[in-house]
């Protein structure tokens, strides 16, 4: 590499680095919808009903979910263990918005053969939450709609679908959450 070009490439560099560094105002700070997301913050007892569905045994499930705001403020980490019909439950979760998108965003790992392949992008309305996903269950493609109504402060209603060939949604998990 010539000394010109290798100058350009420095200079170019550095000049890179100063615009970022004079970043007018600091760091980014987290706006309205990310505050929103604070609604989740604390400790939480869920109980549900699960459906008869082809993916998962019928039955009840419960967890115990603890979710805190991550360094920043810009996404709430979930960690929840329960039981389902299927045995015992682990999970990681955490929930985000995109500005680029202007989404909610759900990202979750769990001690289950499931893994999310996508990540299930939401609206909120008031008190009403609506996340829709289209990923592969069971090697079949899927679009599942989970439903968050906030009821209080400190509870909320959920109820996970997905639509069926029929074209109908089908209810496979029907519950409650309540703050501890």
């Amino acid at each position: 590499m010539s000394k010109a070009i290798r100058a350009v490439v420095a200079l170019a560099s550095i000049s890179v680095g100063l615009a970022f560094a004079q970043t007018p105002g600091g760091p980014p700070k987290p706006g309205p919808e990310h505050k929103r997301l604070g609604y989740f913050v604390g400790t939480w007892r869920s109980e549900a009903e699960v459906k008869p569905n082809a993916f998962m045994p019928a039955g009840k499930m419960t967890s115990d979910d603890t979710c805190a705001w991550f360094e920043g403020g810009f996404a709430v980490v979930c960690n929840s263990s329960g039981t389902s019909p299927m045995g015992p439950t682990k999970e990681l979760g955490i929930l985000g918005y995109s500005t680029e998108e202007k989404v909610y965003t759900y990202l979750a790992v769990e001690n289950s053969p499931m893994a999310m392949t996508s990540v299930p992008r939401g609206h909120v309305n008031g008190g009403s939450w609506v996340y829709e996903d289209e990923s592969k269950m069971g090697g079949k493609l899927v679009k599942s709609r989970y439903v968050m109504n906030e009821t209080s402060p400190t509870a909320y209603a959920f109820k996970w679908e997905m639509l069926g060939e029929n074209g109908a949604w089908q209810t496979i998990v029907e519950g409650t959450s309540t703050k501890k």
